[in-house]
């Protein structure tokens, strides 16, 4: 199987996983930390496949086993478990990585060819019942009293509390989960009270530091959100739990969403951030987005441009076509 000449894993030490993590950092440097960690997070899915296979060494991968994890990817995109986008990076990860490691690309396929075309266009409506995610907050918050549980003694209510709270601040703030995990409630509400706005500053995007400016208009409705995440927070920086690392804390986060959101019929978090820009679309345009009126952009164009140039920048983008993704047309 494959080629099985010279070190474990090419050299890159002896847990594939790992080895996985050095390629990327010998490939990009010390820079680039946000594709290195996006890298290594779906290489880590793909390292877990194949160990389940029987495969821990780089080595003994050859092409059977890459079209095995490619087909089962493309099952997840057809049971609708998976978007064609992330599932296209999943596929051009194992690409990336696998040519870092062999020096080589003869293992490298083609994600279109599995998954198919990834469209940049959202066609389908997010959900935007924001009374019902409230309401599974509040189900969680009844049976769990932060004043009465110490941190360390937190029981399964409690920390499911804390994802919803996170799915509540992507859905009022239109944030990425790992933003809303590592955002400051206390000092948002300091910021919010002060200037009427907050600053989106940890855990975003492309190591985007405080002298990026990432502001956010907030009304009363965001600010007893910002209040009751605070409470939930107690003294802690965070959402997340001291006893979890970010990424323990975020495949149980997903796990627990799986579960819990189906009611909502909320597929995942990003969903949510798509639903905060079409509200905010609305209330800068006076116009539902596009994809909400059938596909079809209802503002002018002009006042649609201004839109998504405000969007892009409350989202975290750099462009603004992107923002097709989140309420469609272009």
């Amino acid at each position: 199987m494959g080629n099985i000449g010279g070190k474990r894993n090419y050299g890159y030490g002896k847990q594939l996983a790992w080895a996985g993590k050095q390629a990327l950092l010998d490939r990009y440097g010390r820079g680039h930390y946000a594709t290195r960690k996006a890298h290594a997070e779906r290489w880590m899915q793909f390292a877990k496949h194949v160990k389940e296979k029987g495969i821990h060494d780089a080595r003994h991968i050859d092409r059977i086993t890459i079209e095995h994890y490619a087909n089962t990817v493309k099952q997840a995109v057809e049971q609708k478990n998976l978007s064609v986008a992330y599932a296209q990076n999943l596929l051009s990860t194992v690409n990336v990585v696998l040519a870092t490691l062999r020096k080589d690309r003869k293992l490298v396929i083609s994600p279109k060819q599995y998954v198919g075309e990834r469209t940049h266009v959202r066609q389908i409506v997010p959900c935007m019942d924001y009374k019902g995610l409230v309401q599974l907050y509040n189900q969680f918050a009844r049976s769990y009293s932060p004043a009465n549980t110490q941190h360390s003694q937190r029981d399964s209510n409690n920390l499911t509390q804390h994802v919803v709270m996170v799915a509540r601040l992507a859905r009022e703030f239109g944030l990425r989960f790992r933003e809303a995990s590592l955002l400051d409630a206390r000092q948002a509400i300091k910021e919010a009270r002060k200037q009427n706005r907050i600053n989106i500053t940890e855990g975003t995007k492309g190591g985007r530091g405080k002298e990026k400016d990432r502001w956010l208009p907030i009304n009363a409705t965001q600010l007893q959100t910002l209040q009751q995440a605070a409470e939930l927070q107690q003294q802690q920086r965070n959402l997340i739990p001291p006893e979890m690392s970010f990424v323990k804390w975020r495949n149980f986060s997903y796990n627990q969403w799986r579960k819990i959101a189906k009611p909502l019929n909320i597929k995942g978090f990003h969903e949510l951030r798509a639903a905060y820009a079409c509200v905010r679309y609305q209330q800068l345009t006076g116009h539902p987005a596009p994809v909400i009126a059938g596909g079809q952009r209802q503002a002018p164009k002009t006042v649609d441009q201004e839109a998504r140039k405000v969007l892009a920048q409350e989202l975290g983008h750099g462009r603004t076509d992107v923002i097709a993704a989140y309420i469609g047309s272009i």
